[in-house]
């Protein structure tokens, strides 16, 4: 780990352990040293920019969600300590709605639900990162339906001419990280059959995943099986038929006692023209940033993790419609 304080024995140690002493050991001002003063943060809510603004967000959550755990499942990874590398780390966060913030007045629900973040760290640093929080899952846990949560936030936000705008190709920013991934044919697998779900060849569920598949699917969804694996691609390709599809970042891991895996950033852009989870086409134009983790197993793909912001899209379709 050259460029890394010796304390990390390797980069999923890093990761893990600067999630832990950031969140739950309360070394909020440890930001200074592990992120980038210019890092760029993308989330589907929004882009920021700078450190100043990741310790003001980090502030605010736990204001809120006081005893907040991110318990790490995986970091997927990529890279080297001299040229830099980027985790895709899945965690499982539990927290309590303690505090008054951007979910409305305290209620006491105790939340579970997923994260995944891909972020570029080199010498001891993160400068560069990709944020997905299943705000689908936070807000049915609260009693809100995604769409109405997202229509209530414009108007907390001020109304459509205020409302903050959701990530889209032409709100991003650039980061120092250019990379694409790397060669592994676990990787490679994952993309093709992603790829090939959204080129509408659903014919494939029952030739690449397991009978038994466990999916861990947007709005705390937990699912088994070819029938629901088909019904949420469907339930998203149908929404956005003309949409573009595009393969961001691939990243294949195997070994360290662990299933082969991979990470898949993706993401779909174009309109809102078709019958499927969104409901009723409108026209809107929607930018879908996605994360998904696969593990494989002697059958094909044996467990999915997918994170996007149903909650983000919402608003999009919503600010459209009014």
């Amino acid at each position: 780990m050259k460029g890394f304080d010796p304390k990390w024995k390797d980069f999923p140690d890093y990761i893990l352990g600067i999630t832990k002493e950031i969140w739950e050991d309360r070394g909020i001002h440890t930001l200074h040293r592990y992120y980038a003063e210019d890092i760029v943060v993308r989330s589907p809510a929004s882009v920021v920019v700078g450190n100043e603004g990741v310790i003001a967000a980090t502030m605010a959550t736990l204001a809120e969600f006081p005893d907040r755990q991110l318990l790490g499942e995986d970091v997927i990874w990529c890279g080297t300590p001299e040229t830099g590398m980027l985790s895709s780390h899945r965690l499982l966060s539990t927290a309590t709605h303690a505090g008054d913030g951007i979910y409305g007045k305290a209620t006491g629900t105790k939340l579970t639900y997923r994260i995944i973040a891909d972020c570029h760290a080199v010498d001891n640093q993160i400068n560069d990162e990709w944020l997905i929080r299943d705000q689908g899952a936070i807000v049915r846990q609260m009693g809100w339906d995604p769409k109405d949560y997202a229509r209530d936030a414009i108007q907390r936000e001020g109304g459509p001419d205020n409302a903050a705008a959701p990530l889209t190709p032409a709100s991003d920013r650039p980061g120092p990280y250019a990379g694409k991934g790397n060669d592994s044919a676990w990787g490679a697998k994952y993309a093709d059959i992603l790829t090939r779900l959204m080129d509408a060849e659903l014919s494939l569920v029952p030739e690449e995943y397991d009978r038994a598949c466990h999916l861990e699917h947007p709005g705390g969804n937990t699912a088994h099986g070819w029938e629901a694996a088909d019904r949420f691609w469907m339930g998203l390709r149908a929404s956005f038929p003309s949409a573009s599809f595009s393969i961001d970042h691939v990243i294949g891991n195997e070994g360290d006692l662990m299933a082969p895996r991979a990470a898949v950033r993706w993401s779909l852009h174009g309109k809102h023209d078709g019958w499927g989870a969104f409901g009723q086409p409108t026209g809107a134009d929607v930018y879908v940033l996605g994360i998904s983790h696969a593990e494989f197993g002697p059958w094909g793909l044996r467990r999915e993790y997918v994170v996007f912001d149903e909650t983000a899209i919402w608003k999009q379709i919503v600010l459209k419609t009014g």
